[in-house]
């Protein structure tokens, strides 16, 4: 699937994204003493964004997998208000059958946390953005592993959503929740990775994943940081080392989390206490149980 991409016109240059970063304010970084606490501040970040999305038809929300689908799949239920207004998607996806246990889907979906209820009472806007993309990027002998809606017999039904972004140059996320790895990455940019100089897809095919499975698609760069709004998750102290160079070092080649500075938007970091156990740099610290 090397090349899979949904063009945008109007790319921004290395270097004018690389000016553009430089001239960010810092993150707001909030502590939390556990991912519960955690949770419950996110689902209101979640609410408040909603919120401030106005009374226009959608409210677009961009989730990861992996290890935030516990702490997303209880939490998101509660925080839509409206959900007949969500677009949902996930910020990457695995090439894999949906019952696989490495798929993003399949995951929430399964989720004793509640996941079935993030995917069922919100299917009304699930994945809008997302089947676009999986429609043009997946091949015609795999398209059963990877169209979500589409093998759900549910095609036409979300034909509407699926025109959300349509004549957008770039979509713009109210909302975009990410994880970050051990090793920096998030969605599926890895570091040193060409992907991480892509400026004119929107989203991406990768095939050589240093993180099994191999094959992924992944929004791309430019799509993070045209977001309003940009909140990395992180929890548990394996994640204290990398939240540190990610926050408080100035690398040559900084990691990809690093590089996510949304233009006009707000970043937040959410950190448990064990992840932020390393920073120095000034910090909210919170307890709201």
């Amino acid at each position: 699937m090397p090349g899979s991409s949904v063009p945008r016109r109007g790319a921004p240059s290395a270097s004018a994204s690389a000016s553009a970063s430089a001239s960010q304010p810092p993150p707001q970084i909030s502590v939390f003493p556990s991912p519960q606490e955690l949770g419950s501040a996110l689902a209101q970040l979640v609410a408040q964004r909603e919120a401030q999305s106005g009374p226009g038809p959608r409210f677009s929300l961009g989730l990861s997998g992996g290890s935030l689908v516990r702490i997303l799949a209880q939490e998101l239920p509660a925080a839509a208000a409206a959900p007949a207004r969500w677009l949902l998607a996930f910020v990457d996806e695995r090439r894999v059958p949906l019952g696989h246990p490495e798929s993003n889907y399949g995951a929430y979906k399964k989720s004793p946390q509640g996941g079935g209820s993030v995917v069922v009472a919100l299917e009304v806007a699930l994945f809008a953005f997302e089947l676009r993309l999986r429609l043009r990027l997946v091949d015609k002998d795999t398209g059963d592993d990877l169209i979500i809606l589409a093998t759900q017999g549910k095609k036409t039904k979300y034909g509407k959503e699926c025109e959300a972004f349509q004549g957008e140059d770039m979509p713009v996320f109210d909302l975009l929740i990410l994880g970050v790895g051990p090793d920096g990455h998030t969605c599926s940019l890895f570091p040193d990775h060409p992907l991480l100089q892509e400026r004119e897809k929107i989203v991406a095919a990768i095939s050589d994943s240093p993180k099994p499975p191999p094959e992924r698609i992944t929004l791309t760069l430019p799509v993070l940081n045209a977001a309003r709004s940009v909140v990395f998750v992180a929890t548990g102290d394996s994640k204290a080392a990398v939240i540190k160079r990610i926050l408080e070092g100035d690398e040559e080649n900084p990691l990809p989390a690093a590089l996510v500075q949304p233009h006009t938007g707000k970043l937040y970091w959410f950190l448990d206490e064990p992840a932020a156990k390393e920073l120095t740099i000034p910090f909210e610290k919170h307890s709201i149980l």
